[in-house]
């Protein structure tokens, strides 16, 4: 094993299990801010409560975020020395607005949800709410800025092998960003929802504070619901820009060796990249082509067009791009299933659907790495698209016993802050929404 091979299987570890946490945040950020909305309008407690008790776990989730996020940061001087000195100056501009903007504007007033609720005037909380959300999706933007430049640079000139900044904009709204943005806040927004569903399913299994498990379970139903089916379409706009700009990517996410007019869509199969085939094939004629140009007989390039030492490699991608859309309708078929329950009254006696619910909690985290390692692998063997390889962009003077090192410690650190972390979580979700607004009359009296 090389350093350039180990340096990016520690930076996908290390980047891998960091992404459990924001989409999280995001999805959890966007709930309290409904159930404090409704407890607004309606007066309530009930709502006051459940924001109170998942404020607390996204204080867990948030703190592990930020535990995970910083290795991040150090990850590029160290293992990626030379993609900082090439493309640093233009890259850097996002990961430094992102922490002067946004994780201190999320951080501190996420503060004051966690400790300040009976501390501030209640328009202050409710400001604090909304900015916490908001700290939380403008995070998102920066990184996905950031990312999206990667996969589609733009707004720069290359000058003494270093990239220049020419244009601001054009770099942070380069064409991939607005897309890419959409699809992954709508993906944050379906697994903080199901994480919401099943700690209503599973106070509903125990018997527990029926009334706010069935006011949870009706909002947190409606987000993933609406959220199962616009993250379909944006999937699809995906896979259009994908085809536009990156066209070999796409070619690997179907496994896709010769360029076609009306290509069809691979349902199913296990590339072989040797021979260039794809054993197992399950297709359907002319879909391929009808989704990302609109027309059954348009032409999508093949891996064939592409040079062999600029084509991305196939199976990983190819495997957890479909994964993704497989998920995706699993989503949508969770969500038909537990609106049809919820019109007819019978969800909170649904035993068997509120055990689904349990078990599908893993799904949305996959579908998100797996979205993640489709769009990274999927842009080899670039670091940034066209610009730089990734095996010009590690540092030359670390050796691969180094990075190795480094790779084992991470590894065993990081499975001790997910277990404890993990553990917290399911305590604090045990203990449930408790009393608040008891709690906080008995305090002032």
């Amino acid at each position: 094993m090389d350093a350039v091979f180990l340096a990016r299987l520690q930076f996908g570890l290390t980047a891998g299990f960091h992404f459990l946490f924001p989409p999280t945040t995001l999805g959890l950020s966007l709930i309290i801010l409904l159930l404090e909305t409704l407890y607004l309008r309606t007066k309530k407690d009930l709502y006051k409560d459940l924001s109170a008790y998942l404020v607390r776990i996204l204080g867990i989730v948030f703190v592990m975020g930020v535990a995970t996020g910083i290795v991040l940061e150090f990850a590029f001087g160290n293992n990626w020395a030379a993609y900082s000195r090439t493309v640093g100056d233009v890259f850097g501009a996002p990961l430094a607005a992102e922490a002067v903007f946004s994780f201190f504007l999320e951080s501190v007033f996420l503060g004051v949800l966690v400790f300040g609720r009976n501390r501030v005037r209640p328009k202050t909380y409710r400001l604090s709410v909304f900015l916490v959300f908001f700290g939380a999706h403008l995070s998102g933007l920066w990184i996905i800025m950031a990312n999206s430049w990667m996969q589609t640079p733009a707004g720069f000139h290359m000058e003494s092998g270093r990239a220049v900044l020419d244009d601001f904009f054009r770099a942070a709204f380069n064409p991939s960003t607005a897309v890419r943005f959409v699809h992954t806040i709508l993906g944050g927004w379906l697994t903080g929802a199901l994480v919401a569903m099943a700690i209503a399913a599973w106070l509903m299994l125990k018997g527990r504070a029926a009334d706010k498990a069935a006011a949870l379970m009706k909002m947190s139903l409606a987000v993933f619901a609406v959220s199962a089916v616009l993250q379909l379409g944006t999937g699809h706009a995906h896979s259009v820009q994908v085809t536009r700009t990156q066209p070999e990517k796409m070619a690997a996410f179907e496994a896709l060796w010769r360029t076609e007019d009306g290509a069809a869509f691979t349902v199913f199969g296990i590339p072989d990249e040797k021979n260039e085939r794809t054993r197992l094939a399950v297709r359907i004629p002319k879909m391929l082509s009808l989704l990302v140009h609109f027309d059954p007989n348009g032409r999508v390039l093949g891996l064939d067009e592409f040079p062999k030492e600029d084509r991305p490699p196939v199976l990983l991608p190819f495997a957890t791009y479909h994964a993704m859309i497989l998920f995706g309708l699993v989503f949508i078929a969770l969500a038909v299933a537990g609106v049809w329950l919820q019109a007819r009254k019978k969800l909170g006696s649904s035993r068997g659907f509120l055990k689904l619910l349990l078990i599908a909690v893993p799904l949305p985290y996959l579908a998100n790495e797996g979205g993640w390692i489709a769009a990274e692998v999927g842009r080899q063997p670039w670091a940034v698209y066209k610009v730089l390889r990734t095996s010009e962009a590690v540092s030359a003077v670390v050796p691969a016993g180094n990075v190795l090192f480094s790779l084992i410690l991470f590894t065993a650190i990081y499975a001790l802050i997910g277990a404890a972390g993990f553990a917290v979580i399911l305590r604090t979700i045990r203990r449930g929404p408790g009393d608040e607004t008891v709690k906080a009359r008995q305090g002032a009296g």
